[in-house]
């Protein structure tokens, strides 16, 4: 129902800093959670960081504490401020959204940015 656009990625050095944009249009009703995802090569996509319509937030281990989650409701975006980057964070970044319409769940999916971080 919602489309799903990112941005902001690049090349960066080992210690610097992204900041990834997510840019939410169409249909957007009864999101009731959104969330950045990554996928390395070789390996499956996991979770990064999620942010709920209450504004309750949960980051995975390997990124507390350097990657920070926001949302401006006013323009339709969400955020993922990442610092203090590791090659390990080398991967495509997903935006995620979660709706509920007629009983029915929807997970939306953008075309991912990829972040690659150097040694």
């Amino acid at each position: 129902q919602v489309q799903l656009v990112e941005s902001g990625g690049g090349v960066v050095q080992s210690g610097g800093s992204l900041r990834l944009s997510c840019a939410a249009s169409g249909r957007i009703s009864n999101v009731f959670v959104m969330g950045w995802y990554r996928q390395a090569p070789g390996k499956q996509r996991e979770l990064v960081a999620t942010i709920t319509s209450g504004g309750r937030i949960n980051y995975a281990d390997s990124v507390k504490g350097r990657f920070t989650i926001s949302k401006d409701n006013a323009k339709n975006t969400l955020y993922l401020q990442m610092s203090s980057l590791k090659p390990e964070d080398t991967a495509v970044y997903f935006c995620n959204a979660e709706q509920v319409d007629l009983a029915n769940r929807f997970a939306s999916w953008g075309q991912g940015t990829q972040v690659t971080v150097s040694s």
